[in-house]
């Protein structure tokens, strides 16, 4: 899998929804946290946001690489965030963030990981028209703005680049693998209180989320059993717990649905 043209190729790419620094990157968060492959119980928001304390991600010229690791094997994962303003990212040469790639690493692929990152650095200090983003106005010309980034390194990498892309127009015709198209999902933050005796009370800004829990009580004592919940449009994962005094507690959850999904349900 190479990563980066995968992320293009297959919808995970997304216009951040504000120009906040740690409001984008759990945004991003979120989103690796929603794929299949994620085993229950890695947190990878909280992941990201230390090593961002530890260490800023930014990259220079308006690029940042955050990235979080985790010891069990699967794939390299990835998604690309564009901001149309910029995000005031604490940058070495004081220049706004436009693209944020965010990886998952698990532990077998922190050489493949290496390689991308060459890729990028690559692309930062040889590519003629690394300022152009500045001037893009809309999702699909980031899209294609990077696509001819990619395919336009030099040497190893980039002949290799433009092959795998060649792969990758194929597969569009294929099937949607799990971790496929994401651009259809909606993604939603959910905090559950448990107070002992008392329904639970749900806080979100989703509407039919709200519902769906007044429905029954049922959900927030799943999510407390097994850590997650799941229906024919939403899938609930537990993030946090945070235990209160007096035996209350607070769940801090993802909600994650298909667009697609709920319009062929209604």
């Amino acid at each position: 899998m190479d990563t980066i043209l995968d992320a293009l190729q297959e919808g995970r790419l997304f216009e951040l929804p504000e120009n906040d620094k740690q409001h984008s990157l759990q945004f991003l968060a979120h989103i690796i946290e929603a794929f299949p492959h994620i085993p229950p119980g890695i947190d990878i928001v909280g992941n990201i946001l230390n090593r961002e304390k530890a260490t800023n991600t930014a990259l220079g010229k308006g690029w940042a690489c955050p990235h979080a690791r985790a010891d069990f094997e699967e794939d390299l994962m990835c998604v690309v965030g564009w901001s149309p303003t910029g995000i005031e990212y604490g940058a070495q040469d004081s220049k706004k963030v436009s693209i944020i790639i965010m990886y998952f690493v698990p532990a077998n692929q922190r050489n493949h990981f290496l390689r991308e990152i060459s890729i990028i650095t690559k692309i930062l200090i040889s590519a003629p028209e690394i300022t152009k983003i500045d001037s893009i106005t809309n999702l699909n010309g980031v899209r294609n703005y990077l696509l001819d980034l990619i395919s336009g390194t030099k040497g190893t990498e980039g002949s290799d680049t433009r092959a795998k892309m060649i792969k990758l127009q194929a597969k569009s015709t294929l099937p949607t693998q799990p971790i496929g198209d994401l651009s259809s999902l909606i993604i939603e933050p959910l905090t559950i209180i448990v107070t002992p005796g008392l329904k639970a009370t749900v806080l979100t800004q989703n509407a039919d989320l709200l519902s769906l829990f007044q429905e029954t009580d049922e959900i927030a004592k799943q999510i407390e059993v097994e850590g997650s919940y799941q229906n024919s449009i939403w899938r609930i994962m537990l993030r946090h717990t945070i235990t209160y005094q007096g035996n209350n507690l607070l769940y801090e959850c993802i909600a994650v649905s298909d667009t697609r999904t709920v319009s062929i349900k209604k």
